[in-house]
């Protein structure tokens, strides 16, 4: 007997059952797997559509090159020639025809192949520009992702110190009761409290809002937690080879192609000042009979059909000096292209120094005198010695102490791959 359950036997639905309860708990898993960051790049690259356009339309370029090298198709022709209108038939009138006709023109001497250098130049300059934006994406992807790591740091660091500022005002109430203190202690350290807690406000917005900058890239795994820890990057290369890297920038090897395309451009107009020429070849069938008796003969007829550039002072001459203004527009934008990047590597290479050193100048120094000068206000404070604000001021200023050292770790990291994406080597 078939047991039921509604309309659907009992075992198509233990099936669904277990086939959900088997779903869900990895769907649920994958969600709470740390997103690192080198897994963030491969979704972002994976699923970016910009990319995969600019391939396309080298691939297009690079078809469209093999086509304007060939020949223009040969034209066929039918027709009937001085065939009599006013009486006869075919065969009536000695130069009646029926004809057949076959062109086939041939472009100037090197226009096929300079069309086909100027297309393969621009299919050229998509791929490298495809490159240029791969590497872009890298860039956003890891500036998002460390953006949410420091605002997710951030929000743990201040929401940990919470508690001590809260056992503050408890303990600034226990002896303001007792008159060892004044109201006014309470008041600062409820005001400071508040203001903790308004920071941590700020901060969530903030988060959220790094998290929304990332989910550009990686939609809803922007929302995973982060992988904890800074990514430990390869150290880049010399100032020296830096600069030297800036040659093969992708987008300055674009500029380049599109150069070069140009180029081809210019060569062509030259050639169109040259004639081109075609050939016609027909065919012309003839009924009837000659007065002698004999058949009528066919014809065959060749022709050469050659261009005259009698009037290309504003046709070809224009069309020349335009090409020229285009390669003259092609190679000034390849020499501010270069200057820029080499500008914006030159100042990244000095930040990310800069950066370096303020992070080795709060891992020894700052970081422990900050602890310090906090610990002593406290105990000041708490042996009657020292003043309430004094102990506001320094575990507040410890606080910002630690988001600054976070801050810096975090730019020097957005820094480094700033660096990488201008510079080209891997991380």
């Amino acid at each position: 007997m078939l047991l039921l359950y509604g309309h659907r036997p009992v075992y198509i639905v233990l099936f669904m059952f277990m086939a959900t309860m088997s779903w869900t708990p990895t769907v649920l898993a994958d969600a709470r797997i740390p997103l690192t960051i080198a897994e963030a790049e491969d979704l972002a690259v994976a699923s970016e559509p910009g990319i995969a356009a600019l391939l396309a339309r080298s691939d297009a370029a690079q078809e469209e090159a093999v086509a304007a090298e060939q020949l223009p198709d040969p034209t066929l022709r039918f027709g009937l020639g001085n065939f009599p209108i006013s009486g006869g038939s075919f065969s009536t009138e000695g130069m009646t025809q029926a004809q057949l006709g076959f062109r086939q023109t041939f472009p100037r001497s090197r226009a096929r192949d300079l069309a086909g250098e100027t297309m393969r130049a621009e299919g050229d300059a998509y791929l490298q520009r495809a490159e240029a934006r791969r590497r872009e994406i890298l860039y956003e992807v890891r500036r998002a992702w460390l953006e949410v790591y420091f605002t997710q740091t951030a929000w743990t660091l201040v929401n940990e110190s919470r508690p001590f500022f809260d056992d503050l005002v408890t303990i600034t109430r226990s002896m303001y009761g007792v008159g060892r203190k004044s109201q006014h202690d309470v008041l600062r350290a409820e005001l400071e409290l508040s203001r903790l807690d308004d920071r941590l406000i700020d901060i969530t917005r903030k988060r959220d809002e790094a998290r929304a900058a990332l989910s550009r890239w990686l939609g809803e795994d922007a929302r995973r937690p982060l992988a904890q820890g800074l990514p430990a990057w390869n150290a880049p290369p010399s100032t020296s080879d830096l600069q030297l890297s800036v040659a093969v920038h992708p987008l300055l090897l674009a500029s380049e192609a599109y150069v070069a395309a140009r180029e081809a451009a210019v060569g062509k107009a030259e050639e169109d000042k040259r004639p081109g020429w075609a050939l016609d070849v027909g065919y012309g069938y003839r009924d009837g009979f000659l007065p002698s008796g004999e058949p009528r003969s066919d014809f065959v007829s060749v022709a050469v059909t050659v261009d005259m550039p009698f009037f290309g002072s504003n046709r070809q001459d224009r069309r020349l000096s335009a090409a020229l203004s285009e390669r003259s527009a092609a190679r000034d934008e390849r020499a501010e292209l270069q200057a820029r990047l080499l500008s914006e590597l030159q100042a990244e290479d000095a930040r990310l120094s800069q950066l370096s050193r303020r992070l080795a100048l709060y891992d020894d120094r700052i970081l422990e005198q900050s602890k310090a000068q906090a610990r002593a206000a406290l105990l000041a404070y708490q042996s009657d010695t020292g003043d309430f604000a004094d102990v506001m001021r320094s575990y507040i200023d410890e606080l910002n102490t630690r988001l600054d050292h976070i801050r810096l770790r975090v730019d020097r990291a957005q820094s480094h791959a700033a660096l990488a994406s201008l510079g080209g080597f891997q991380l």
